[in-house]
């Protein structure tokens, strides 16, 4: 069975790029929220197996919001910025680069 997928990032444009690409790559989005309020109620209500959720968000910062979600989703963190950038704080997490998105990376990444 195909794992669901919430996207969350504040460009439309990338949401819209990401749910092309993960649903050729066998994914089933489930949604997509633009802000941090919106991906935690989307989270509860839609119970996806992974969350894309983009770090440079307006208001709280993607680590925030994963601290904020409940139940067993995978966060699969996400940005335009090289994950150096982000030094410690990436610690054990998963991340993808935007510009190297697509349904095989994202299936390597999760085993």
């Amino acid at each position: 069975m195909p794992r669901s997928v919430l996207i969350v990032d504040d460009h439309e444009g990338f949401r819209l790029a990401a749910r092309a690409l993960l649903e050729a790559g066998g994914f089933v989005v489930v949604g997509d929220a633009a802000t941090a309020a919106e991906a935690v109620a989307a989270v509860d209500r839609l119970r996806p197996d992974v969350v894309l959720l983009d770090i440079q968000l307006p208001g709280l910062d993607g680590f925030a919001v994963a601290a904020r979600l409940s139940g067993p989703a995978e966060i699969v963190f996400v940005s335009s910025r090289d994950a150096a950038t982000y030094g410690p704080r990436l610690k054990n997490a998963r991340f993808l680069p935007k510009h190297e998105l697509s349904g095989a990376a994202l299936r390597d990444l999760l085993g």
